[in-house]
């Protein structure tokens, strides 16, 4: 216990000393009175062995401990037929899933910076289900990962991830993939460290292994922590004899681990292809060195002397030991006064930025409920000073970059440009009441203002960063999302616009570029618009805005079901007049994007796409609040009749141009 003190008092020490190069000798002599001490009370114990081992002989769903010690994430699921794990559940194309053992594993010491040693064998069966000549798959992959809850191809980081995810995959693919640098061949065999591309990779083939569709084969994967090895091998299952070394080499996996670890296996369905990727026993096996800390030999011998002898034997005893750590405490109490006294006089005769620059080690601003006020430096500070580097996107009203303090916390920071603002004073002090009265609110589906900076002239918005990026280009850029999740975007954002517009406040910038999405693939709806108007009345403010981010909600709708953008080609049609061409033929599932295949719920797409077509109406002539857009996309309420043509004028509000100062008004129409 009295150790336990002592270690307090040596943080404080090195907290408040490590910024202050003049005090480096009177911190080298107390860290080396503490070791000295600490050394008296504890001492290095023996080396030991942390091992686990899993086994899993089959993946029978009347087992009840498959569901608690298996996590099933996206597309996975078990097969009851089978008895083995299934990706993608409903053999359905542009899919991924994950099933991880659902505790973490210790496959790296720290202390010694030693990865552990493992080995894992499983069986795996690839079923084709059409004809995938020359199409891409994800494949199949034993992933080593540091979060469960992360889906991307073969188990390893994607573009969306944060950079210091850590990963390890083994990957199984039975086609050739362009994009990433795969090899060709009937079965390649691919490792890939912490990135989409393999560090290494060969062909089975070329090695005697041809993997038959419907036929099941087993995998080992051996690897050596002490030597830093691995070798892989593959064969038919039931039998060890006929298992053909893949790969043998030199391989340090420690850079790609943390300390816990999580296994499992991820699978994915590229483009173009209906393929199912069957796990059907697995076994799995780590052992990792550790030391312990254990009491010192003379420690347990005067507590055993102290229980067998006299009570003034005892006091006797004692007190040395007693005086010592009261000694310790007294100098280390001592020497903190003396430091802090010394740093009080240095930080008197320091600037303004120096002052800012120490109080940045808090860190991210606390609790994530409060919003607080930054200065100018600060800002400056943790985007490194507005570098290139740092930036993340920007309009002609702003410019974003990323921010990170000290303690590793990521923001966004969302800085105004100056000729956004108009000469009137009162334009900054609009916008600067609206950021705050927005920074008090707080939504799951609502990325939350930290806090902003009115300093210098300048006007600065910090958010909470989400890595995964924005809607717009998991829409139109990599991959393709299923139903399911796009059905569950537009849900998380109508339930975003309907928190906001009960308070009484408008969003002001509804765009698939403004809604982003975390780890978990729940939308959040960010960079709000902070529009500036040409009217005085905020309330009246506030009530059209509310009905123009109804209008750009019912167009992001059209764009997420149909995963077309707003603008369309020069001479072709935009997306809006497309769907209410569409809606006058009867034609409106055929604006459904194809490439989702058939996994779509007809009827609810055409559910959706009548709200989204109803939100696009005149105020006076049928559009809903946002609170009824939630009820109808609950199926809580019957969706009314859409007019049987488009309205004659498709203005996002009736009252004219009340809000085209400072906003475009050609995004309106």
């Amino acid at each position: 216990m009295s150790l336990i003190v002592i270690d307090l008092f040596f943080s404080t020490v090195l907290s408040t000393m490590a910024s202050t190069p003049a005090h480096l000798f009177l911190f080298f002599i107390l860290t080396t009175s503490y070791t000295t001490l600490a050394e008296s009370s504890t001492t290095s114990g023996p080396q030991i062995s942390v091992t686990k081992n899993l086994s899993f002989l089959d993946f029978n769903p009347n087992n009840p401990t498959i569901n608690q010690d298996i996590t099933f994430l996206g597309s996975a699921a078990i097969s009851k037929q089978k008895s083995c794990i299934q990706v993608p559940e409903n053999s359905l194309p542009y899919s991924a899933g994950r099933a991880i053992y659902s505790s973490p594993i210790r496959l790296f010491d720290p202390t010694t910076e030693a990865p552990a040693s493992f080995q894992t064998t499983f069986s795996f069966q690839f079923d084709s289900l059409s004809n995938i000549s020359g199409s891409n798959s994800g494949g199949l992959s034993f992933i080593i990962a540091s979060d469960e809850f992360t889906i991307g191809r073969h188990g390893t980081q994607d573009d969306a991830c944060d950079e210091e995810f850590k990963a390890v995959a083994v990957v199984l693919d039975a086609r050739m993939d362009h994009e990433f640098g795969h090899s060709k061949g009937n079965v390649r065999v691919g490792v890939n460290l912490g990135s989409m591309v393999s560090t290494i990779a060969v062909n089975a083939m070329d090695f005697g292994v041809h993997i038959n569709a419907g036929s099941v084969y087993r995998a080992w994967i051996v690897y050596d922590g002490t030597k830093n090895s691995i070798n892989i091998f593959l064969g038919p299952d039931g039998t060890v004899l006929h298992a053909t070394r893949i790969y043998s080499k030199t391989l340090d996996l420690s850079p790609y681990l943390n300390e816990y670890m999580f296994v499992g296996f991820s699978a994915s369905i590229g483009n173009n292809l209906t393929q199912v990727y069957s796990v059907c026993s697995w076994n799995f096996t780590s052992v990792s060195w550790a030391f312990l800390r254990v009491a010192s030999t003379e420690t347990c011998d005067s507590k055993i002397r102290v229980e067998n002898e006299g009570n003034s034997q005892n006091a006797h005893r004692k007190t040395p030991s007693i005086f010592l750590i009261f000694l310790a405490v007294f100098v280390l109490v001592l020497a903190i006064m003396i430091s802090l006294f010394l740093i009080g006089k240095r930080r008197k005769k320091s600037s303004d930025e120096t002052v800012v620059a120490s109080e940045l080690n808090v860190g991210c601003p606390m609790p994530p409920n409060r919003t607080r006020k930054f200065s100018f430096a600060e800002i400056s500070s943790v985007t490194r000073g507005f570098g290139q580097l740092q930036l993340l996107g920007g309009d002609s009203r702003s410019v974003t970059y990323k921010g990170t303090f000290v303690n590793g916390c990521n923001v966004a920071v969302k800085r105004f440009s100056d000729h956004f603002f108009s000469s009137s004073a009162s334009d900054r002090k609009r916008i600067h009441k609206e950021i705050k009265e927005m920074g008090k609110i707080r939504h799951p589906n609502l990325v939350s203002i930290r806090g902003w900076c009115f300093d210098r002239g300048e006007t600065i918005i910090v958010y909470d960063f989400i890595p995964n990026g924005s809607l717009d280009k998991w829409l139109f850029g990599f991959g393709e999302l299923p139903w399911t999740r796009r059905f569950k975007v537009i849900k998380d954002v109508a339930d975003a616009l309907s928190y906001v517009h009960s308070k009484q406040l408008a969003h002001k910038n509804v765009k698939t570029s403004s809604v982003l999405v975390d780890v978990s693939f729940r939308a959040v709806v960010g960079d709000y618009g902070f529009v500036l108007s040409s009217t005085e009345s905020t309330q009246f403010e506030a009530l059209v805005s509310q009905k123009v981010d109804v209008f750009e909600f019912g167009v992001l709708i059209l764009e997420v079901v149909s995963g077309r953008g707003r603008r369309s080609d020069p001479g072709k049609m935009d997306l809006l007049d497309l769907a209410w061409a569409m809606h006058e033929s009867g034609e409106k599932v055929k604006l459904v994007d194809k490439r989702m295949g058939s996994a779509v719920n007809a009827d609810q797409a055409n559910r959706v796409l009548e709200v989204g077509l109803m939100c696009t109406l005149n105020d006076n002539k049928g559009r809903p609040s946002m609170e009824q857009v939630v009820e109808f996309l609950n199926v809580d309420k019957p969706v009314p009749e859409l007019p049987l043509s488009r309205p004659v004028s498709l203005f996002p509000y009736s009252s004219g141009t009340a809000l085209c100062s400072g906003y475009s008004c050609a995004s309106f129409k």
